[in-house]
This record gives C-alpha cells, sequence and structure tokens, in this order.
C-alpha cells in the first residue's frame, strides 16, 4: 500500500505519524532484501536493458515485501486490538460500580454484570427494558428531571433515589449520567449506578445519634482517659456547666463527695467486666446544690476490642425521690388520721417480737373498734365520720407511751402496739389493762362535729404476746375475736382473749397453712358427679372439690372451701380447678362417649370478680386445647348484687366464646330478675335444699315448681342437685324439671371411676 492510499483519523496526529515511519521503514528493509537478487535478474533477460530490469524488479519485490510486512504488522496490530477489546469488556464487566447504555426513549441498550447483579435479573434479560421500570413510583420524578437535564446538556449532576431490584426489594442509588453518541450517531445515556443504601442506613444512624445525644437526659462522651470531649444541652440546664467549662477535664468535678474511693473502684471494676455500670449517685451541680441522680456509663470499643470512649447518662432523679416519700407516706401511713397503717404496724410488729424475744419481756396488742360508727356515717356523713377518725386517732396517741405505735386498720378499726411490758405475765397484763382502760375513757369523751356534740364509745380487745411463741396474724386474730366478745358482753369496755379460745384459732391457722400446703403437695383431687337427662342418658358432670389431709383424712368441702374465701387462697383453688377440669376435657376429646360430656365447674364470687378472669380463662383454655362448649361455669346468686354490668360483660364475652354459664342454688340468695333477664345464661339449677324435702314440704314443693315455670319462660334449662330418690326424680320429672344429679343416680365418682361408669352408661 502508498502512503497515498492511506487514511489517518483527525484526532489522531501520533498515530498516523507512527504509521508513516513504520512504511519507510518497510519499504527501506524490502529494498536492501532485493540488492542482490536484482544481479541475477538482469543477467538472465538480455533484451531489456540492465537498469530497466533492475529498477522493475527492485519495484515489484519491494512491493510484494512490503505487502507482505504490512499484512504482518495488521495481524499484530489485529491481535493486540482483540486483547484490549477483551480487558476493556473485563473491566466494564466486572468494575465496581454498575453501569447502563439507556436510549432516550428510556429503554436499556447495554448493561454490565454489575448492573445485571445489583438488579437482581440476568444480563441478557435487561436489554430492552426500560430502566423506569426499576425506579420508585414515588421516585419517578426525580429520575424524569435526571432524564431530562442529561439530554439536555450532554451531563446530569449526580442524584439520590430508591430504585426496586427486579423482585421489587427497594435500595437506595446514587446516579452519574452522561451522554454520548453510539456507531449510529443516535445519543444515549451512559448510566452509573451505585448502591448507598449502607451510606444512607449510616447517616439516618448518625441523625439518629445526634437526636439522642440532644435527649432530655443528660449526656457526657470522654475519650479513654476518662477527659470529657462533650456534652449535651440537657447537661448543661442540670449540672449549670456550659460546655466549654468542662471540655478537656474529668468527670471528677461533679463529685459529691459523699461516695468513698471503694465506691468507684467497685464501679470500673464492673464497668470492665460486664460493659456497663448503671445506679443511683449523687452529684454537685455549680451552684453547689448536692443531688441524686441516675448514672448509665458504658464504653465505645473499636474494631479490635479496645475502648476508645466512654458515654455516660445522667438522669436527675429529684423529683422522684420526692415521688417515692411521698409514695412510702401513703404506702405506710393512713391517709385520713396520719398514724401507720397495716403495713407499718407489721413491720413494728416484727421488731416488738424481735426485742420481746432477746429481752425476754411481753408485749400486748389492742383491737379497737368503735360502736355504732355507721350509724354516724350514715347519719351525719362520711365527711363527719372522718372528723371522728381523726381526733380518735389524736386521743390515742396522746394516751400511748414513746415507743408504742397507734394504726389504723381500716374503716374504724384501730390497733395499738404495746412494747416492753413486764416480763411477769400478771404485771404486762394489768399495764395492758390500765392503757386500755385509758383509752375508753379517751374516746368516750365528747366529739364536736360541726354543730352537733357527739358521744361514741369503743369495744377494745387485747392480747399478750412474749418473742416469737405466736405468730403476727394470729396475734391479730388473738385480738380481733376478744374485741368480738367485748362487743358481745355490751360494748364499751375491754375484754382479753380467752386462752380457750386458742383451740379454734390454731385449728383454723392449722388448716390455712395445711391448705396452703395441699396445692404444692397434690393433696387436692376432682371428683366427678354424674348429671342425667330425663330421659336417663348422661350428658355431663359437676366437678367437686376435694381434700385429702395426710392427718386428717378427708376435710369436707364445707370446713375449707369457706376458709379458702376469707384467707384468699379461693383464688389459687379455682384457678386449679379451671386448668385441671379443662386438661381432662383436652384428654376426653378423642374418647367416646367422653368427648360429648359436658363439665360444670362452680366458680367463686371473688374468683368471677376478678378483673381478669375471662382472659385468664380463655389463656387455660388457649393452652390445654380443651373445647369451650363443653365447660360450664356455675355462678352463685351473690354476683347479682355487686357490679352487674361487669357480670354481664364477662359472662356475654366468654358465652361468644362457647363458655355455657348456669345459676346455681338457685332460690337461696337474692336473685333480682331483672337481672336474670339480663344474663345469657344456658340453665339454672335447684338448690339441694328445696329437693331434699320437695315430697314432705308444700312451701319447697311449690317452690321447686315455681323455679322451673320461671326458668322455662326465659327459656333456660333447668336442673335439680341433690335427688337422691326415685319419688324425688319423678316429682321434679311431673314439673318439667330437664335434668338431675344426686346420689340417686351416683355419687361424685374419682376420674377413673367416672370413666368407668360413663362407659357403662
Amino acid at each position: 500500500m502508498s502512503r497515498k492510499g492511506q487514511r489517518h483519523h483527525p484526532s489522531m496526529p501520533s498515530l498516523a505519524n507512527d504509521a508513516l515511519s513504520a512504511e519507510q521503514a518497510i519499504r527501506q528493509r524490502a529494498e536492501e532484501a532485493l540488492g542482490q537478487q536484482t544481479d541475477r535478474a538482469l543477467e538472465e533477460d538480455a533484451s531489456l536493458s540492465r537498469e530497466a530490469i533492475r529498477e522493475a524488479l527492485l519495484e515489484l519485490r519491494v512491493h510484494q515485501i512490503e505487502l507482505e510486512m504490512q499484512n504482518e504488522e495488521l495481524r499484530r496490530a489485529q491481535l493486540e486490538l482483540e486483547a484490549a477489546r477483551t480487558r476493556y469488556f473485563d473491566i466494564y464487566d466486572l468494575a465496581p460500580v454498575a453501569y447502563c447504555s439507556v436510549s432516550q426513549a428510556g429503554l436499556i441498550l447495554e448493561a454490565n454484570l454489575t448492573a445485571a447483579t445489583l438488579l437482581g435479573v440476568a444480563r441478557g434479560a435487561l436489554v430492552k427494558l426500560r430502566f423506569s421500570r426499576f425506579i420508585r413510583k414515588a421516585d419517578q420524578d426525580v429520575f424524569y428531571l435526571h432524564h431530562k437535564q442529561a439530554l439536555s446538556t450532554g451531563q446530569a449532576p449526580g442524584c439520590d433515589l430508591r430504585m426496586l431490584k427486579f423482585d421489587g426489594q427497594p435500595f437506595w442509588a446514587h446516579l452519574e449520567t452522561a451522554t454520548a453518541q453510539d456507531a449510529d450517531g443516535a445519543t444515549v445515556l451512559r448510566i452509573v449506578i451505585s448502591d448507598i443504601t449502607e451510606r444512607k442506613r449510616a447517616d439516618a444512624d448518625l441523625r439518629i445519634a445526634a437526636v439522642a445525644f440532644e435527649s432530655q437526659h443528660s449526656m457526657m462522651v470522654t475519650n479513654a482517659h476518662h477527659l470529657i470531649l462533650r456534652v449535651n444541652r440537657a447537661f448543661t440546664e442540670v449540672t449549670g456547666y456550659a460546655a466549654e467549662e468542662v471540655v478537656g477535664k474529668t468527670p471528677g468535678m461533679l463529685s459529691s463527695g459523699l461516695h468513698d474511693a471503694h465506691f468507684f473502684r467497685t464501679m470500673w471494676k464492673t464497668i470492665h467486666s460486664t460493659g456497663i455500670w448503671q445506679g443511683e449517685i449523687f452529684d454537685r451541680r455549680k451552684n453547689g446544690e448536692v443531688y441524686p441522680t441516675w448514672l448509665t456509663i458504658s464504653p465505645v470499643r473499636d474494631g479490635a476490642g479496645t475502648v476508645t470512649h466512654y458515654v455516660a447518662t445522667h438522669f436527675d432523679i429529684t423529683e422522684r425521690k420526692k415521688a417515692d416519700r411521698k409514695i412510702a407516706e401513703m404506702a405506710f401511713f393512713d391517709i385520713v388520721t396520719g398514724v401507720p397503717n397495716r403495713a407499718l404496724l407489721l413491720d413494728h410488729m416484727k421488731q416488738a417480737m424481735t426485742v420481746s424475744e432477746r429481752n425476754r419481756t411481753f408485749g400486748a396488742l389492742l383491737f379497737i373498734d368503735l360502736d355504732h360508727f355507721k350509724t354516724l356515717n350514715d347519719t351525719l356523713g362520711h365527711d363527719q365520720g372522718d372528723r371522728l377518725l381523726k381526733t380518735v386517732a389524736q386521743r390515742l396517741v396522746a394516751g400511748i407511751r414513746e415507743g408504742d405505735t397507734v394504726a389504723r386498720l381500716g374503716g374504724d378499726e384501730f390497733v395499738i402496739l404495746l412494747e416492753n411490758l413486764n416480763a411477769n405475765i400478771d404485771e404486762a397484763a394489768t399495764q395492758t389493762e390500765i392503757v386500755g382502760e385509758k383509752v375508753l375513757a379517751a374516746l368516750a369523751r365528747p366529739y364536736l362535729l360541726g354543730a352537733v356534740d357527739h358521744r361514741g364509745t369503743a369495744s377494745v380487745g387485747a392480747t399478750l404476746f412474749r418473742g416469737h411463741e405466736t405468730s403476727i396474724d394470729n396475734i391479730l386474730k388473738q385480738a380481733d375475736m376478744a374485741m368480738y366478745k367485748a362487743k358481745e358482753a355490751g360494748r364499751n369496755r375491754l375484754h382479753f382473749f380467752d386462752p380457750t379460745m386458742q383451740i379454734l384459732v390454731l385449728r383454723r391457722a392449722e388448716l390455712e397453712a395445711s391448705l396452703r400446703g395441699a396445692l404444692r403437695e397434690s393433696q387436692l383431687e376432682l371428683h366427678y358427679q354424674p348429671q342425667f337427662a330425663g330421659d336417663g342418658k348422661l350428658i355431663g358432670s359437676e366437678a367437686l372439690l376435694r381434700w385429702r389431709h395426710p392427718v386428717h383424712g378427708t376435710v369436707a368441702p364445707a370446713e375449707f372451701i369457706p376458709l379458702a374465701e376469707q384467707t384468699g387462697l379461693i383464688l389459687a383453688l379455682g384457678d386449679w380447678v379451671l386448668e385441671n377440669v379443662c386438661n381432662q376435657l383436652a384428654k376426653w376429646a378423642d374418647q367416646l362417649p367422653l368427648n360429648r360430656l359436658a363439665v360444670a365447674v362452680n366458680v367463686s364470687a371473688r374468683q368471677f370478680r376478678e378483673t381478669d378472669f375471662a382472659d385468664k380463662l380463655l389463656a387455660i383454655l388457649g393452652a390445654t386445647g380443651a373445647n369451650p362448649k363443653y365447660l360450664t361455669l356455675e355462678l352463685t346468686e351473690s354476683l347479682l348484687v355487686h357490679d352487674v354490668d361487669d357480670l354481664v360483660e364477662k359472662v356475654s364475652r366468654l358465652k361468644a366464646r362457647g363458655v355455657g354459664f348456669a345459676l346455681d342454688d338457685f332460690g337461696t340468695g337474692y336473685s333480682s330478675l331483672s337481672y336474670l333477664k339480663r344474663l345469657p345464661l344456658d340453665q339454672v339449677k335447684i338448690d339441694q335444699s328445696f329437693v331434699r324435702d320437695v315430697l314432705d314440704d308444700s312451701n319447697d314443693a311449690a317452690i321447686a315448681r315455681g323455679i322451673v315455670a320461671l326458668a322455662h319462660s326465659l327459656e333456660l334449662e333447668v336442673i335439680a342437685e341433690g335427688v337422691d330418690s326415685e319419688a324425688q326424680r319423678d316429682f321434679l320429672a311431673s314439673a318439667g324439671c330437664d335434668a338431675y344429679q344426686g346420689y340417686f343416680f351416683s355419687r361424685a365418682l374419682p376420674v377413673d371411676d367416672f370413666e368407668a361408669f360413663a362407659l357403662r352408661a
């Protein structure tokens, strides 16, 4: 190829000059290679002049060699071009950022592997997709403006927006866009996509940290050497120190001087071992005021685990401490009279018993109840009643020695605790009697209540104690029992606890303690008394609680149920019964015919009035898997005289979940028919007291018939309990009774016996 045939890119002069030099070098080498061959050619062709032949051969051979050498150079250049192209595509595909070529219409023309990976789609599948398909709808306007500016100016400033992967997963991206011309001269957009999700998250964390640092809590940051680097605005407000007054100093400038070196050594030992310390500490403000603060110190560590900073949060608890003191006063002192309440009295009694044990002296407790106080409240009002109580407390406090205690238990009941009486029981009793008589005299004096000159008296019960020979509860019970003896004897008098009462007290105390242990020691069990429909078909049972005492044998429910009611144990017993019944229903769920039998459970009024009763029962049903429609709750009429709205709400809520309801012992309480109509009951139960004499007592017979008629008019079923004979059953059947239980059918049976009975029935 001659120089005349060469084409040079105007923008690449250096490359053209290099090519010209290479051509000249090739021609020179070709001429030298043909020098010797020319002479031989001339000798062989005698028809041409020597010079002509020489020149022609030289020109042809030079041209031939020139072409061969040019071809070799072109092959080498092509290989280098291919290698460069391969390197370019490797760099393009494996670049750490995503590249896309996008047409003016917004279609993706080309993308590298990083873009395909970032967008979660195969590289080939990206082509011809709209780039905007990967932009969140809320950020489409941002991309539109960015796209428009790039087309109009050739390059658009970078922008941040939210993109979507192919599967819809969002991420934050930064776009850089410039225009270019493709091979056909068309304008395309070269878009660089950087995933900045982590950067955005870090920015958000920094903003949150900044806001948190400027919280209402006083905060301080120190370096690893405990020099203060930064404090927030709350720190300045709490301590009075400006930031420039504390930066570069140690937190010791806040020390109140109330904590010794051991305190701080322990603090730092805890920080180094657990990574945090928090607790109450006293600091000093700039004005010198010492105040309580709740301090939390946490170390900040670098990637190698080395502590670089400490962050301390101070919370001024001055107001909380005041509130705590106020709460303590409310917790331990009676609001109306200002004297200690029951909680503080019990604490004083513990101390008095310890002193009595050590000194072998007696103490005494006087239980004081105002006579006819309810009448005064009803006639003069509660304001005057409270005024009387305050005056009573003042007179009682004025009449005791320093070190003795006057407390109000509630209502019109007061207690006086006498300590350090004589070591001789007779002398101690005499001392107690003297105080008791003074109390009676003081409380019998007239009271001026507004314009009314009121006269009142009190009944006082007294008991002695020494050391820990008798429990606090029993001491209170003894004094209480003695007070009731004083009332029975005519009021306005003092009565000492009679030791003969101790048998009843001890029996009650022993039974109460044993009942608490019965739950732990599995002494309780459930028996099931079968219930039958009028056609003789077994339809269910009533779960009855039984207590087998290890010493006393079987304890009658009539003895321990009232005790459980009075002591509050009925709540624990009731929960135990419901859990066991629901567990049993769940076990019977796949056993015919047991899975078709309902179980009735008697629920005490106190248990049902618990605010969380419905939630607790639903939780038990859920945990055990028992079917609610086979559980019937028997409620007593006493529930109908307290907060009927709450009763109706709970019954309706449980009823909606399938639980059945029966009204137990109907006719023995104080039922209101209007309340009875509001309750979504399923069943009414005729009490056994009416069934027992239904054949002999015309009144009981009439009541039984009336209950059946009333219940049926309200579309309720009727079940009679205590049916012990065929004649009773026949009478009740003639009256329209729907179901029965009693000894005529079966006594209450242990669970195994009941299951066997059900299979035979």
